[in-house]
This record gives structure tokens, C-alpha cells and sequence, in this order.
């Protein structure tokens, strides 16, 4: 499945964390599918995998790790830093059609 600007290897049941959807908690998403298995058989066809689609129900939200950007220059004085939290939504993927 493909979800902001990611892909994700996932079966019934997976849980999965994806950039924040605007979407309630207990609300289901539909998500497309990039490369679906099936057995033996692998499906790439960009046609017959419009037709296959994800379904997931919405866990809630949540913030990633802080992540501690420092931009540094030696002998000019020049220091910079920047902290950033990413915005999640954690998913449970319910079922591949």
C-alpha cells in the first residue's frame, strides 16, 4: 500500500503507523495498493491494481520521536538548531480486495 509518499508491506491485521490523515478514530480509510502477492502469483499491472484496494480503521493519532536538527560554522559564530516532531496516525489494516 502507498501512503504519504511511503510504501508499506502489509497483511490483514498490520498496524501501521502513516503521516497524519484527516480522518476520526474508529473512521475507515481506503489506501491503493502498489504490488499486491497472492500466492504464487504477483500482480505489478498498474490496471488491475486500480481495482485492489486497502482498507484500514483509523487507531488514533500520535507525534514521532523529537528529531534535533544543529547547523553549525566553525569561526563565524553561526549556530542554528531546530527541533521537529512528525505528525502520525496509527492504522490496523482490516482487509485487501
Amino acid at each position: 500500500m502507498r501512503a504519504g509518499g511511503r510504501q508499506e508491506k502489509v497483511e490483514v491485521g498490520t498496524i501501521v503507523q502513516l503521516d497524519r490523515v484527516r480522518a476520526t478514530q474508529g473512521e475507515k480509510i481506503e489506501l491503493p495498493a502498489v504490488l499486491l502477492v497472492d500466492g504464487t502469483t504477483v500482480t505489478t499491472d498498474a490496471d488491475k491494481l486500480a481495482k485492489v484496494s486497502v482498507t484500514a480503521e483509523v487507531l488514533g493519532d500520535l507525534r514521532g520521536p523529537k528529531i534535533v536538527i544543529q547547523k553549525y560554522k566553525n569561526k563565524t559564530g553561526y549556530k542554528k538548531r531546530q527541533g521537529h516532531r512528525q505528525e502520525l496516525t496509527r492504522v490496523k489494516i482490516t482487509g485487501i480486495k
